[in-house]
C-alpha cells in the first residue's frame, strides 16, 4: 500500500473510533432539534433558555452543531397535534417538549423520532412510557410528578397564613391533575386540619365565578393546581387572587414573577438540565427507550414579599428562612 493509501486508512480508523457526536462535528453535521410548546413564545422563554444553557454546559453550540426549530400553540391545546406533525414532516433529529399534552401529541405523530419531555404528571399513567426505569419507547425525559407536591404546597401555605382552616383549590376539570387531587383531597384536609374546597375553571371566562365561589365559602387562602390553561392566563389569576385578598401558592415560578405570592416546586434550571443531558446522550447515539425518566433533584421556594405586604400578610420567619428566593 502506498503512503496516500495508508494515510486514508488511518484517518478512517480514527474517525470510526470517535463517539457519534464527534464524528458528526467532523463531518459538519448540524443536528436539528424541534421544540413544541403549548404556551406562547414569551411564556416558554425561560424554559427554552434553560435548555440552551444546559446544552452549552455540555459543549453544544447553537448554530454550530445544533439548531432549534420552535413552534408554539399559544395556549390552544388543540393545535398541538398539527404542530407535532409539522416537526415530524421537517424530519428533525430530536423533539423537545415541555408538557404532558405536548408529549402525547408528538408520540402520536411519530414512534421513531426521539422525544425528550418535561412532564408534571405521571408519564406511565399518561401512556408516554412503560416505566420510569425503562421507558421502552421513543419518549424519555424528566417528570416532577406534580400531584406529589400538592400536599407540600398546602402545608407551606398553612404555615404562612396564621389561623388558616379553610382552603380553596383551583382546578381545571379537564386536566388529569384535577382527578389526581381528588384522591388526595381528604388526606390533605385531614392531615392539616383544613376544610378543602375545590373550585373549577376550564377557561378564563370561568375564573371570576371560581373565585367568587371560593370567597363565598370564606376560603382564607388558595392553591392553584398545574395546568396549561392556568399558566397561559396566569396574570388574570394572580390579579383575581389580589382583588379577593386571597394568599395563594402556585405550581409554576411564572405566577410569582407575575405578582403571585408563593411558588414551590422543581427548579426550572434543574429540570431542563436533565432534558439537555438526555438530548446530549441521544444525539451521541443512545436510545430513548434505554434512558430512564429522571426526577428533579432540586426544589425551590420563592416568595413575593411585595405581594405579602399588599395582602397585609406577615409570613413567619420559619418559612422565610426556607425560601430560596425572596422578591422585594
Amino acid at each position: 500500500m502506498n503512503f496516500a493509501g495508508i494515510a486514508v486508512g488511518l484517518a478512517a480508523a480514527v474517525l470510526a473510533a470517535l463517539p457519534p457526536a464527534a464524528q458528526a462535528q467532523d463531518t459538519a453535521k448540524i443536528f436539528r432539534i424541534g421544540r413544541v410548546s403549548p404556551l406562547s413564545e414569551e411564556a416558554a422563554a425561560l424554559s427554552n433558555e434553560a435548555f440552551r444553557r444546559g446544552m452549552r454546559d455540555l459543549g453544544w453550540v447553537e448554530g454550530k452543531n445544533y439548531t432549534m426549530e420552535s413552534l408554539f400553540a399559544q395556549g390552544k391545546l388543540d393545535r398541538l397535534p398539527s404542530l407535532a406533525a409539522e416537526l415530524v414532516q421537517r424530519r428533525v433529529d430530536l423533539i423537545v417538549v415541555g408538557s404532558s399534552p405536548g408529549a402525547l401529541a408528538v408520540k402520536n405523530a411519530t414512534r421513531t423520532i426521539p422525544v425528550v419531555t418535561v412532564t408534571t404528571g405521571d408519564p406511565v399513567a399518561d401512556g408516554l412510557v412503560q416505566s420510569l426505569a425503562r421507558p421502552g419507547s421513543n419518549v424519555t425525559g424528566v417528570t416532577t410528578l406534580a400531584q406529589g407536591l400538592n400536599a407540600k404546597r398546602v402545608q407551606l401555605l398553612k404555615e404562612s397564613v396564621s389561623g388558616m382552616t379553610r382552603l380553596a383549590v383551583l382546578t381545571n376539570p379537564g386536566d388529569s391533575y384535577a382527578a389526581a387531587f381528588a384522591k388526595e383531597r381528604e388526606e390533605v384536609g385531614r392531615a392539616l386540619a383544613l376544610k378543602v374546597q375545590v373550585v373549577e375553571a376550564s377557561g378564563p371566562s370561568q375564573f371570576e365565578q371560581a373565585f367568587a365561589a371560593a370567597t363565598g365559602e370564606r376560603a382564607q387562602a388558595l392553591s392553584v393546581l398545574s395546568g396549561i390553561v392556568f399558566l397561559t392566563h396566569r396574570q388574570a389569576i394572580v390579579e383575581l387572587a389580589a382583588s379577593r385578598r386571597l394568599p395563594a401558592i402556585y405550581p409554576e415560578r411564572a405566577f410569582v414573577d407575575a405578582g403571585g405570592l408563593m411558588y414551590y416546586g422543581a427548579s426550572l434550571s434543574d429540570m431542563w438540565r436533565h432534558v439537555a443531558a438526555h438530548a446530549d446522550k441521544i444525539l451521541k447515539g443512545a436510545k430513548p427507550a434505554d434512558l430512564p425518566v429522571e426526577q428533579p433533584t432540586k426544589f425551590e421556594l420563592v416568595i413575593n414579599l411585595k405581594t405579602a405586604r399588599q395582602l397585609g400578610l406577615k409570613i413567619p420567619q420559619s418559612v422565610l428562612l426556607r425560601a430560596d428566593e425572596l422578591i422585594e
